[in-house]
């Protein structure tokens, strides 16, 4: 049965025919018809489900100079078959613009009118950008398949005349050789600036107009809803960065490239905000404006509203100027750049009110408008930085301190005297820091970060994300070192737990550090407290770690509730099941109840930034989703479990705990296992990020961050860290308790989400395929434990679908079904191409640079295929 729209399908063809035509005319026919027959050896490999000899067979003859080339025309198929999947997902025929509305009205039947509007009014979604390396595409590239996907969207046209249509396809045609001509890996790794630069285009390109006409469309929506309209100086969300701010294990990124970042910011945001006001000169021609704006803006000028303008645009441009200046190393002391959100809105509104006193609201409801709600959205800076930092660093910086001043080693205090001398310090009006001292150069930058964060505006921060935080002497920790560097405002501070130990110890920490009265006036009962996924799931396996999460949360909401603190949580998700992510609806309607009181803070990272935000109509629909849920979630919250679901979903958590750690940790060969199937060690040859592998350059797995940890299984599709523990825990629940399992998946938005997010990985892993890498790549003892792995993957493909009462996996979601296997005849050839180049690789003492780049591109192929990476 075919699912996929012909629409869709027709534009995967025309790419794939446009891609082989490219190949055909710079690569000749003879590779032409290689990838052809690899092809349709990976398309019967598909249908049949079974002996892959055939391709094994065709890959295996091939030269080694063919294999670059025929590489790379899988790698680009799968990319141009993403483009034209979004495309198709951000089109009038597949979007449904009513998935907002369709909320908003279902509510008016559970609230009052008033009662939707207010919450509206209130909703605070913070969704902070992050520069976590899975994003494997080239800038350069990821310009290239903007421009295809707008050449597809203009083709939908129907009023197109021909030599239109001939126009678009030599768009394509054209932009597709230069795609082919283009290195798709990077050769040397982006820094943390260049991260940075990447987020900003996403907002220019992109968010910059999508931002102002999704809240037109919440505006009207709420408008026909409830007779009533969120006004003109709310945005229920903003947008926040770590690039450039997050430090942790990072060691590119210090003081100065954060004051760079920011100042990039500035720079950025008064360049759109200049090209918004020269527009909006040329447009506010009018003469007629009230008397107090003639008086007070438009100096009894002519056309007022222009000569206001002049001002804003002379002060935009002396900030822009002074940004670049400041960026090449000049001292500039004679110009005052804006530095507050108000210096921007005051003019607007300003005018804003004057055309509506005069009876021209149709204007000031135009790009007037817009401009204003852009302000309200991105600030100053575009995207405020958070600063993230690991918990020793702190205890170390501190340290150092006391050992010079003569009290000891702060290090091996107990955490009552940690804390009794942190209170103590703070509540001093004596500076710690010696002002000659000479510290190491950790403790250092840790001081030349702070200082950095006292002569920055405000306005151009956020928040203090502490790592691995793991006791109250944490936070206070880094409230006294950003005192002690003359920050006087008070950040922030957010504590991060990860690992499941901090997961548990959570609500301790945080009782008593709100119980604290030095910290309570601090705070000003407003705390963000942040629950990380990623090193959870590594730590404990994924369905132990997420009900160690949905347990952390319950219990912070209600703690929070007992000591009248508002309480913001902050999911640190990736954008792979095993780090937590997922579509944003089941997220939010798998949360706690009362988890989200109209708050929520999210990581968007790598390669999801693209897929959600990359385009305008893309970035409307998944800014419309995320009101909707969060809306959803804070108005109509699902009902907390039954106690006989928590024992269980206990139990369950304890089975895939026991055998999780039995596997990861207890297994000798795991090990080996994992470091010889896997290419982990091969994937620093990709330039992903500024950020190493390891938080520490010494280590085992346990010092491995989770997105190599989570890319490398992924790469070989056996996806385990998504599901390894998983059979045990729902194969104790299918025979101890089926009755109330069944309830589980009927009644329990947490547990339905967790079974589809886990069905959605399964349907991705591919046994036979991570066999082939075992036999190429893993030595004979160590084997045993891949079979192992394999048939306990089996077994819960097997389990899912008795308890999802299906026949085969992904039976309920067959659009998804059928675009796995669309992509599976173009993935498939490079995984076995990958596991014979990691092969050669290893034995080889001088791999060909073509080969090399090869390899590289098979990993890139790979994450295209796969879409959730990392």
């Amino acid at each position: 049965m075919t699912v996929i729209p012909e629409s869709l399908r027709e534009n995967v063809r025309l790419l794939g025919e446009l891609l082989g035509n490219t190949l055909q005319a710079y690569n000749g026919d003879d590779i032409y018809q290689k990838v052809e027959e690899i092809r349709q050896k990976g398309k019967e490999l598909t249908e049949e489900s079974g002996d892959a000899s055939g391709l094994i067979k065709v890959l295996s003859e091939l030269k080694d100079e063919e294999i670059l080339p025929i590489v790379r025309s899988f790698n680009q198929f799968l990319n141009l078959a993403n483009i034209a999947e979004q495309q198709y997902f951000s089109s009038s025929e597949a979007v449904r613009s009513d998935v907002l509305e369709e909320t908003i009205n279902n509510l008016t039947s559970k609230q009052s009118k008033a009662s939707i509007v207010e919450a509206l009014k209130a909703l605070d979604i913070e969704l902070v950008l992050t520069a976590h390396p899975t994003e494997v595409t080239r800038r350069t590239l990821i310009r290239k398949y903007e421009r295809i996907s707008k050449v597809l969207r203009e083709r939908n046209r129907n009023d197109l005349f021909n030599y239109e249509k001939d126009q678009l396809n030599s768009q394509l045609k054209r932009t597709i050789d230069e795609i082919w001509h283009t290195n798709e890996v990077r050769d040397e790794r982006p820094t943390a600036v260049d991260e940075a630069k990447w987020g900003f285009a996403v907002i220019e390109n992109s968010l910059w107009s999508a931002v102002p006409d999704f809240l037109r469309e919440l505006d009207a929506i709420t408008l026909r809803a409830t007779g009533e309209s969120i006004g003109i100086d709310h945005c229920p969300f903003h947008f926040f960065s770590w690039m450039g701010g997050d430090r942790d294990g990072n060691p590119n990124v210090t003081h100065s490239v954060t004051r760079e970042v920011i100042l990039l910011g500035r720079w950025m945001a008064a360049d759109l905000y200049l090209r918004d006001i020269t527009e909006l000169r040329a447009r506010l021609s009018m003469e007629v404006a009230s008397e107090h704006f003639n008086e007070h803006w438009g100096e009894q000028a002519k056309t007022p509203y222009r000569t206001c303008m002049k001002r804003l645009q002379d002060n935009l441009q002396s900030t822009r100027d002074w940004a670049e200046q400041t960026l090449a190393g000049e001292i500039v002391t004679t110009v005052r750049p804006l530095s507050t959100k108000q210096e921007l809105l005051a003019p607007l509104m300003a005018c804003y009110e004057s055309l509506c006193a005069v009876g021209l609201e149709r204007i000031a409801n135009g790009e007037l408008l817009d401009t204003i709600r852009r302000v309200h959205c991105f600030g100053i800076s575009l995207v405020p930085l958070d600063v993230r930092q690991d918990s020793e660093r702190h205890l170390l910086a501190i340290d150092e301190i006391t050992q010079y001043i003569g009290l000891g080693s702060y290090a091996q205090w107990s955490e009552p005297e940690k804390q009794t001398f942190l209170v103590q310090q703070l509540d001093s009006k004596r500076p710690l820091v010696p002002r000659k001292w000479q510290p190491s150069a950790d403790t250092r930058e840790v001081l030349d970060t702070c200082f950095e964060i006292a002569r920055q505006p405000k306005e151009t921060l956020s928040h203090y994300i502490i790592s691995m935080a793991k006791q109250p002497s944490d936070v206070l920790a880094v409230a006294l070192l950003l005192r002690e560097c003359g920050v006087e405002w008070n950040v922030p501070i957010v504590p991060l737990f990860e690992t499941l130990d901090d997961l548990d110890r959570a609500p301790k920490v945080m009782s008593q550090l709100w119980q604290n009265q030095w910290y309570r006036h601090y705070i000003n009962q407003q705390q963000t407290v942040m629950i990380g996924y990623s090193d959870s799931a590594k730590d404990a396996g994924k369905i132990t770690a997420t009900w160690a999460q949905y347990k952390a949360q319950e219990t912070l909401v209600q703690l929070a509730q007992d000591n009248d603190v508002t309480l913001m949580l902050f999911h640190g998700r990736g954008g792979t099941i095993g780090r937590g992510g997922g579509p944003v609806e089941k997220a939010m309607a798998s949360q706690p109840p009362g988890s989200v009181p109209g708050r929520i803070r999210v990581t968007e990272q790598g390669e999801m930034i693209r897929y959600k935000f990359g385009l305008p109509r893309v970035a409307i629909r998944s800014l419309a989703v995320y009101v909707a849920a969060t809306l959803r979630a804070t108005l109509d919250p699902h009902a907390a479990p039954k106690p006989e679901w928590r024992e269980l979903i206990e139990q369950m958590s304890s089975e895939s705990l026991q055998r999780y750690r039995a596997v990861v940790r207890e297994d000798e060969r795991f090990v080996p296992y994992f470091r010889s199937l896997t290419p982990e060690q091969e994937l620093g040859k990709l330039a992903l990020g500024s950020r190493p592998a390891k938080r520490k350059a010494s280590g085992g797995i346990e010092s491995l961050r989770a997105i190599p940890w989570v890319f490398a299984w992924m790469q070989v599709r056996l996806n385990l860290p998504a599901w390894l523990g998983a059979p045990q825990a729902l194969e104790f629940a299918s025979k101890e308790h089926p009755a109330v399992l069944k309830e589980m998946v009927e009644q329990w938005p947490f547990f339905t989400s967790y079974l589809d997010l886990l069905e959605m990985v399964i349907g991705k892993a591919d046994t036979a395929i991570a066999a082939y890498y075992e036999q190429q790549l893993v030595s004979e003892e160590n084997r045993s434990l891949g079979e192992v792995l394999r048939a306990d993957l089996k077994r819960c493909e097997s389990i899912l679908n008795s308890i999802k009462g299906q026949s085969s996996i992904l039976e309920s979601d067959p659009l998804l079904k059928q675009s796995i296997d669309v992509r599976s005849p173009y993935t498939a050839p490079l995984n076995y191409l990958q596991a014979e180049l990691l092969k050669r690789d290893r034995n080889a003492t001088n791999l060909s640079p073509e080969l090399e780049q090869a390899l590289k591109v098979t990993m890139a192929g790979i994450s295209a295929g796969m879409r959730n990476t990392g």
